[in-house]
């Protein structure tokens, strides 16, 4: 998948191409692609933080530049993002001070 936008950076930038597991087990700080119920159209890449419910409350890396479960609610996780395909290959780094 090719990411847009902010809201994952500096893990995961605009442009980045990265490769996801479906149907993967999900563990807090993993970086996953989810869909909203308010927003059944959008796919969005976020950081897991915590099981809720029958979704995941996520965040994005950014702060200032995402719109997550602070707005949107729990989503669905659909995969698990292995690793970064392109422009730098190789695998994410962990950000473990958002699951606090």
């Amino acid at each position: 998948m090719a990411v847009r936008g902010p809201s994952m950076s500096p893990t995961v930038r605009d442009g980045d191409v990265l490769v996801a597991a479906f149907d993967a087990p999900v563990r807090p700080g993993d970086v996953v692609l989810v869909r909203w119920a308010a927003r059944p159209e959008q796919l969005s890449v976020k950081r897991a933080v915590r099981a809720v419910g029958d979704g995941w409350e996520v965040l994005g890396d950014n702060p200032y530049g995402s719109t997550d479960s602070r707005t949107l609610g729990p989503a669905r996780v659909l995969a698990v993002v292995r690793f970064r395909l392109w422009p730098w290959p190789g695998r994410l780094p962990d950000r473990p001070r958002l699951l606090s």
